[in-house]
């Protein structure tokens, strides 16, 4: 540590500044017919900086300070618009596309302010939105999408080292990701198959231009989510010249490269490798993760009325056990115990074909993607025997989206369909503990399925735009089995209410009911008697009815106070046939989610209050301060008003970043998560030897079903950022500390003890282990040093 701060500090003046500023260039345009926007008046947000567009809309402003920058757009009869955060580099241009909307108001009775924060008419409420200097900067997130969405009221993780999205209550599976509007299964590593969470993300956040997050009041034209749904936007490639990018951050290195092709197109790739194996390996870790990963974006604008983007993302990962240590402590012994090895890869590529005619556009989406999983393990990690765990699935979707917005009148009305074919296949063998005994599965599945859908839109402001009203609804369906083919069975009706109160108040509300397939994982589970049961048991779509409220404070365009109250209710959950355990207290950890017999007989509840206060300003202050109270539970056959895994009751984040005259950057974050409910261990079962063995570990008391909290988690994040800037390339280094004062949070383990010669102990003539139960501290100090070069 005391190294780090020696380098970081010494070695700033080394470096002299060379002074010659940045620039950025644009189109603007009509969103709904891309005709161009000629004579707009653009600036610098919160600047004197600024220019006129020409007849075709494009512009270019020069001597922009290095930095995170953003542009305002004003034209008489379009709505003031502000652009995303872009980054400036000495001696380089970067392109920013700025659509705009017309304003339904006559002209003289608009008022403009122009804010930071982010509120559509389909989702006035439940809406935050991220931009690209809060993604690179935010503390204790190392550049990692999920780490920041966390800051947010609603948003939480099981712990500091996973990025499930548990949102509102709702378990990891019940979101949706969008990329360039292209769906997504997952943005993280090592993705629990069924669900999409994992310990780190596969985004990288060189491509980010913004995110939006939703976690209610979804839009119409999103599906499959319960919980929440993640919007992300990439930035287009430099349309003026090659420009590199090279990251060592905390646990990879990166390489970006991005610039122009032919007149009208741009490009922009990413490669990522991580080095956590060889790391973990010198300091004695029992897991050696690796994992690869590529993005890439290529856009062009065939005329003024067609541009066509062609995205795609994939991911390499590994995750061998380090067997090797000799003589391992408790802890290693219990992880080379519980955690099986995992061979995964995944890939999504998606095309956009963008068609604007005269009073809306067309979006046509045709996409692909794969994921192979591979999770096995051995007993006692022993090579020699026949595993007691293995699992090798493919998901396979290749989806096509047709969307529609136009305005009719003073009615915004937006429609669409959607199809996809789906391949599936599974071949299992686990051998597990259940009802008292010790089972095993072995089946093969492989099945094809459709899955189609269409929705519909519309939205009309009333009383000089102070009343907005949005209604729509959804219709989804599949061909799986007949309790899901029809749509009818699906309806998804929505409505949105935003009214302006005061000039600075909003009152705002929602309320729908959204639908959600079942796993793949769940649907492809077949008996010892080779029979896809769940179909046999009509398993159902999982429903969920949202009722949300809230007022919005904006007392000045800088700032925001937020207060909203949500209540979600939950219908046709799936609960495990063998110990009627809901699923949506599962899926954020490890391994795979959902591949049991169930029965959609499982509801459940969550509800609660959030309150946000946000402070964006245009020299560079970021700040967030969210509490969230809720309440998660959920009801089965054989458990009533049991609190989810993930029911920590409080969530209080405070997070903030500074510019400090453009070369320093300082961050801070500081974090509340209140016990989370547990199940202890059955020490008399976990003691069977066969029982033990063929779990791969201790069980769990169901009677106690998490009955048990654990203690409240706190933590402390810093970041300072120093950029060099030259001629034609800069040049940032960065620390990162996480658990700055190294809190400390407990839960309990258990080992098989040994004798002297490393053999485990053994009772009741050999039928039972002697085990020891242990307390295991989670959470430490862990500084990090990141360095960015920018050509």
């Amino acid at each position: 540590m005391r190294r780090i701060l020696f380098i970081f500090i010494f070695i700033a003046p080394i470096f002299k500044l060379l002074g010659q500023d940045g620039s950025i260039e644009g189109r603007v345009h009509d969103e709904l017919n891309n005709d161009p926007i000629e004579f707009a008046n653009i600036i610098i947000t919160g600047s004197n900086n600024g220019t006129v567009s020409n007849e075709k809309g494009y512009f270019k402003i020069e001597n922009v300070k290095s930095g995170f920058v953003s542009v305002t757009v004003s034209y008489i009869g379009f709505e003031t618009t502000t652009s995303r955060d872009v980054k400036i580099i000495n001696g380089k241009t970067v392109f920013v596309d700025i659509p705009v909307k017309r304003s339904d108001i006559e002209l003289g009775e608009v008022t403009v302010k122009v804010s930071p924060f982010k509120k559509t008419d389909e989702s006035p409420l439940s809406l935050k939105t991220v931009g690209l200097s809060e993604i690179e900067n935010s503390a204790g997130s190392n550049r990692d999408i999920s780490k920041v969405i966390q800051s947010f009221p609603g948003v939480t993780s099981v712990s500091s080292f996973r990025n499930d999205l548990i949102i509102r209550g709702g378990g990891p599976s019940e979101n949706s990701y969008y990329l360039d509007g292209v769906e997504i299964p997952t943005i993280n590593h090592f993705s629990t198959q069924g669900a999409s969470g994992g310990p780190v993300g596969i985004i990288n956040a060189d491509f980010i231009g913004s995110v939006n997050i939703f976690t209610g009041a979804f839009p119409a034209n999103t599906s499959d989510a319960l919980s929440g749904v993640i919007q992300l936007t990439q930035i287009e490639g430099n349309k003026d010249k090659l420009k590199l990018r090279a990251t060592l951050g905390a646990s990879e290195i990166s390489g970006t490269i991005d610039g122009p092709i032919g007149k009208t197109g741009s490009y922009i790739l990413s490669v990522r490798r991580s080095y956590l194996q060889t790391l973990f390996s010198l300091i004695g870790l029992p897991f050696l993760p690796t994992f690869n990963d590529y993005q890439f974006k290529y856009k062009t604008r065939i005329n003024s009325k067609n541009e066509f983007t062609l995205i795609s993302i994939g991911a390499l990962d590994q995750f061998k056990l380090n067997t090797g240590i000799e003589e391992p402590n408790d802890f290693q012994e219990y992880v080379l115990t519980n955690i099986a090895v995992n061979e995964q890869w995944s890939y999504a590529i998606g095309g956009i074909w963008k068609h604007f005619a005269e009073k809306g556009f067309h979006t046509f989406i045709l996409s692909r993607n794969m994921l192979n999983n591979n999770y096995y393990k051995y007993p006692n990690n022993d090579e020699s025997q026949p595993k007691n765990l293995d699992f090798l699935s493919q998901e396979i979707e290749n989806k096509f989206r047709w969307e529609y917005l136009t305005r009719v009148k003073s009615y915004k009305i937006n429609y669409g369909v959607n199809a996809e074919w789906v391949k599936y296949s599974n071949d299992t063998y686990q051998k597990f503990f259940a009802n008292g005994k010790v089972d095993e599965y072995s089946y093969n599945s492989s099945f094809n399925l459709l899955k189609y859908g269409l929705y519909t839109q519309i939205t009309k402001k009333y009383f000089s735009e102070r009343l907005t009203v949005s209604a729509g609804v959804r219709f989804d369906g599949n061909t799986y089995s007949a309790a899901m083919q029809n749509p009818l069975n699906q309806i998804s009706p929505r409505l949105s209410l935003s009214y302006a109160l005061l000039p600075k108040v909003s009152l705002n509300a929602n309320v729908g009911r959204y639908a959600q397939m079942p796993s793949y994982t769940t649907l492809g589970f077949k008996d010892n008697n080779d029979v896809y049961i769940n179909k046999e048991n009509n398993i159902s779509y999982i429903k969920a009815n949202h009722f949300v409220g809230g007022i919005e404070y904006n007392p000045s365009k800088t700032m925001i106070f937020t207060l909203e109250g949500f209540y979600k209710f939950y219908e046709q959950y799936p609960v495990g046939v063998k110990d009627s355990i809901s699923l949506t207290t599962q899926g954020a950890d490890y391994g795979v989610f959902g591949d049991e017999a169930v029965m959609s007989v499982g509801t459940g509840r969550a509800y609660g209050i959030e309150f946000m206060n946000r402070i964006q300003t245009d020299n560079g202050f970021f700040s967030i301060i969210s509490y969230t109270y809720s309440h998660s539970i959920f009801d089965s056959e054989k458990y009533n008003q049991i609190p989810t895994s993930w029911d920590s009751r409080h969530l209080l984040t405070t997070s903030l970043t500074k510019d400090i005259n453009k070369k320093w950057q300082i961050g801070a974050k500081w974090r509340f998560v209140g016990g989370l409910p547990y199940t202890p261990f059955d020490i008399e079962k976990s003691a069977v030897k066969a029982v033990f063995d063929a779990n791969n570990g201790p069980v769990y008391d169901l009677s106690r079903l998490n009955s048990e909290r654990r203690e409240a988690f706190h933590q402390l994040d810093l970041r300072v950022d120093r950029r060099f800037n030259f001629k034609k390339w800069s040049f940032a280094i960065y620390i990162d500390i996480q658990n700055v004062y190294n809190s400390k949070s407990t839960s309990q383990i258990i080992v098989r003890e040994k004798d002297d010669f490393g053999n485990y102990i053994t009772t009741d003539n050999g039928e039972k282990y002697k085990l020891r139960v242990l307390d295991s501290e989670d959470g430490t100090l862990l500084p990090t040093l990141g360095i960015m070069i920018e050509l």
